[in-house]
């Protein structure tokens, strides 16, 4: 008789060691399907990253095999049966499995998203309305990554049986039982430490940006963490809380979070802001006339054509990492950080925005975009900002032009965009949502020998994208409103990478911003190089439209380019602010200045924070903590429609 069950022991820490070993292997896969977006330069390195990560598996495992390790240790005299251990069996495969599979999502989704998912990327995925066409895309597109998983699970359950629990029957109870509870405090003592990382009773339990104090470069932190461990510690998460770094005096005199302009143009300007889905910077040629790379091939011959007539911004970046981030960066100016303000409960409070302003300055005010009503929550979210009209694959109403995935092909959408405004009364505000640029990557079949694309499966959505805004552009100066209506085109975020420049930790936000309109009244032309961001666009707008009144606004405009603004950009890679103004990039993880980098280092290879802070350093760390701080108060105390 095994009197001290030592033998269930061993077996339950094999079984448990098993889970280290393929999420080791989830780690390796993830790392070796997105090599080029770490920038991890020796194989001791990487080595240290999957060492730092054990501490993490450990809690994600913790926290998925907890009532299966509670259960095989608790002393029940039927713990070896046979029945029982099949039962724990059930458990253990089931949970950790459907755990292993989050890893395995990330190794795809992890390249669009540049951040492990978390309880966000399930609230994103919850207002999808097309889950089943989505998850047939992708089971068929990366059938690989699931064959791999598939195999990672078999291999799991051969491992599991080759070790078994032997039936033993309990002859002394008095033995069994109290050799059993010391085992069980023990064991349970082994796992509060294990979930905290850390048995010091004085710190906190290890959470996301505990990964980035390993690393200079903020993704080398998702190689660290793992995806079941992202979305545990997100489940509860509030990133929305007041902060009291800094005065009221020093944000309102330096953040300056309330603008007001004195522009006037002549007459209320129609207004069409066009957010490009993926259509990054990196494939726009008038956006890379000066980045000297070698070889570089443009994908937008019109939007290049466009932006010699334009104002363009080729130093501009996004606020967020999804397209839902972009919604509410571009036109309320909220970026979105750890947390999506979009998912937030504090996304239903009244916000002030280019909606808002245009709706009280007598506006007709649309939002279009061609998915299914309701899909990716914009519609929701436009009807919080106040759109006074809604326009989705519904409303279109010809399935005949529906791409079989996401929704109506952008040609044709961008033209029933351009008739529906021309039977509205001016002045009107209009957003248009694009979706063709997105994965499946796929374009109509008339276009497919004509577009060719590139390395990329997104440069031939691309090509039909710029295409799509030739036609409707080339219908829009037929029609009487384009004389009067200021264009805004920018991208909600980047996409796939080709170019090293764009792999880069700070270009992954590397977005394009441009400002068009045929009334050279409005001096919209040249090209600019000063910081700048999805946030600038609203105060711009605003500004050219005329609204003279006090608004609330943490971006800058664009077009008065006042002395007293500072350029600056805000977005976040994961659990760390990235903050750039001035000459200095800095990182922030809410505790402290992590790093501080040269401007001109993307790639946030040199880490200046052990040379010691100059003046301006000083004052962009308090810049950073300033803007942080007006943004959450705002957000938890209502104030964002002052």
């Amino acid at each position: 008789m095994v009197t001290f069950r030592l033998d269930e022991y061993k077996t339950l820490f094999f079984r448990i060691f098993l889970g280290y070993l393929f999420y080791f292997i989830s780690r390796v896969l993830f790392f070796s399907f997105n090599t080029n977006l770490f920038a991890v330069d020796s194989f001791a390195k990487l080595a240290r990253l999957y060492y730092y990560g054990i501490a993490f598996d450990t809690t994600a495992l913790l926290y998925i095999n907890s009532l299966f390790i509670i259960l095989s240790i608790l002393p029940l005299t039927v713990n070896t049966r046979p029945g029982y251990q099949k039962g724990l069996a059930i458990l253990y495969f089931v949970t950790n499995f459907l755990a292993l599979a989050t890893n395995f999502v990330d190794i795809i989704y992890y390249r669009f998203s540049q951040v492990r998912s978390t309880k966000a990327t399930l609230d994103l995925l919850s207002d999808e309305t097309n889950k089943k066409a989505l998850f047939e895309h992708f089971t068929w597109t990366y059938w690989y990554v699931i064959f791999l998983f598939i195999l990672c699970c078999l291999a799991w359950g051969w491992l599991y049986y080759r070790v078994k629990v032997k039936h033993v029957p309990v002859k002394s109870l008095r033995v069994y039982y109290s050799s059993s509870i010391v085992a069980v405090l023990v064991i349970l003592a082994l796992m509060i430490g294990g979930v905290r990382g850390d048995f010091r009773h004085s710190t906190r339990p290890i959470n996301m940006v505990d990964a980035y104090k390993h690393v200079t470069i903020p993704n080398q932190g998702d190689i660290i963490l793992n995806t079941p461990f992202a979305i545990f510690r997100t489940l509860k998460s509030n990133n929305f809380k007041a902060e009291h770094w800094t005065t009221e005096n020093y944000i309102n005199t330096n953040i300056k979070p309330l603008k007001q302009y004195n522009g006037t143009p002549g007459g209320r300007p129609n207004i069409v802001i066009i957010i490009l889905e993926s259509m990054a910077r990196e494939y726009w040629g008038s956006m890379n006339r000066n980045t000297v790379i070698p070889n570089f091939k443009s994908y937008t011959p019109f939007l290049d054509s466009l932006s010699d007539s334009s104002l363009i911004f080729t130093n501009a970046y996004a606020n967020g990492r999804q397209s839902i981030h972009a919604m509410s960066s571009v036109l309320a100016g909220i970026p979105s950080f750890q947390a999506a303000f979009t998912s937030s409960p504090y996304a239903k409070q009244k916000i002030q925005s280019i909606v808002s302003i245009c709706d009280s300055m007598g506006y007709q005010t649309s939002f279009f975009h061609g998915a299914a009503n309701g899909s990716m929550g914009f519609q929701g979210f436009a009807s919080i900002l106040g759109f006074k009209n809604y326009y989705g694959r519904t409303e279109y109403n010809n399935e005949s032009d529906f791409d079989g995935m996401w929704g109506i092909w952008d040609e044709p959408f961008l033209k029933f965009m351009g008739k529906t405004l021309g039977a509205q009364r001016q002045p009107f505000m209009a957003t248009m949502f694009t979706l063709s640029s997105h994965d499946p990557f796929q374009i109509p079949d008339k276009y497919k020998s004509r577009f060719k694309g590139g390395p990329l499966a997104i440069d031939k959505c691309v090509q039909y994208a710029d295409n799509a805004l030739r036609c409707f552009f080339n219908y829009a100066k037929t029609q009487p409103w384009f004389s009067n209506t200021i264009f805004v085109i920018t991208a909600d975020h980047t996409s796939q990478t080709y170019y090293p420049e764009y792999s880069k930790a700070i270009n992954r936000f590397a977005d394009p911003i441009l400002f068009y309109s045929a009334n050279k009244a409005y001096g919209l032309r040249g090209v600019r190089t000063d910081l700048a961001s999805q946030l600038d666009i609203y105060p711009s707008l605003v500004d050219l439209a005329g609204y003279h009144k006090p608004f609330r606004s943490w971006g800058r405009s664009l077009i008065s380019n006042l002395p007293d603004e500072t350029p600056r950009v805000i977005n976040s890679p994961g659990n760390l602010y990235q903050f750039m103004q001035g000459n200095y990039i800095y990182l922030f993880d809410r505790k402290r200045i992590t790093g501080i980098f040269n401007i001109a280092d993307k790639a946030l290879e040199k880490n200046l924070v052990e040379d010691g802070f100059n003046p301006e350093m000083n004052k962009g760390m308090m810049d950073c903590k300033a803007l942080i701080q007006d943004y959450m108060n705002r957000i938890v105390n209502n104030k964002l429609n002052p």
